[in-house]
């Protein structure tokens, strides 16, 4: 029972390494919590299928691994800022570089889309 136990932990232990690892060597430094967020509002979107959790889950890799975490919180702030509206939105679409930060989302997304559905 105790030898079972130690196998477990180290098992979980090796695992856990191993994972932060895979996380580092692909910039991918998106938590959990975000990764998570982002597949319910795909399956939202796509349904709630087991092929939907997949495919979410893939997108939202695919969009790690070419959109650093800073720059997508930065595009996700100014999309749903911009879903608000009023004059203050009007002046920030206008500005070059935050659509540009958007737009490079965008295509990260279209990537995913591409691979993953």
């Amino acid at each position: 029972m105790m030898r079972s136990v130690k196998f477990t932990a180290a098992f979980i232990i090796l695992l856990s390494a191993n994972h932060a690892v895979v996380a580092d060597s692909t910039g991918a430094d998106y938590s959990t919590a975000v990764r998570v967020e982002y597949v319910l509002g795909c399956m939202e979107s796509s349904g709630q299928t087991r092929d939907s959790l997949t495919r979410c889950s893939c997108s939202i890799d695919v969009i790690a691994s070419i959109l650093p975490y800073e720059k997508y919180v930065e595009a996700e702030t100014i999309i749903s800022i911009g879903m608000v509206g009023g004059e203050r939105t009007s002046m920030m679409k206008s500005e070059a570089s935050l659509r540009e930060k958007v737009a490079e989302m965008r295509r990260a997304q279209a990537e995913a889309e591409i691979r993953c559905f």
